[in-house]
């Protein structure tokens, strides 16, 4: 599978994915694209996930989609502009995040 990734401004967590055969699991929500046949294309309306951004394709036998990633003000590179990903094996897929900053205190005056 490979996965591309599309850069959000959006104060949304990065989502937990797990992959598994030809189906992305997404915080829970399991998405099965093994029936898609090879060299065809599933829109975008006919996936029901903010997550999943674009097309779903099978090319040369291998699930192609592209994924929201979120990310606050400041992203870094990595985040940003981020390498596709190709998945092979089965598991958690680690997505590129920033560590948020702390909050900057406030001081009171009494």
């Amino acid at each position: 599978m490979i996965i591309d990734l599309s850069p959000v401004r959006s104060d949304k967590p990065v989502p937990e994915v797990v992959y598994s055969k030809d189906a992305l699991t997404i915080n829970g929500q399991v998405f099965d694209f093994g029936p898609l046949p090879d060299s065809a294309t599933l829109p975008a309306a006919a996936v029901d996930s903010d997550w999943i951004v674009g097309e779903v394709e099978r090319i040369d036998g291998e699930i192609h989609l592209t994924l929201m990633l979120p990310h606050g003000p400041n992203p870094s590179h990595a985040v940003a502009f981020p390498e596709p990903i190709r998945v092979i094996r089965a598991g958690a897929v680690k997505l590129p995040f920033d560590v948020p900053e702390p909050a900057e205190e406030v001081a009171h005056v009494d």
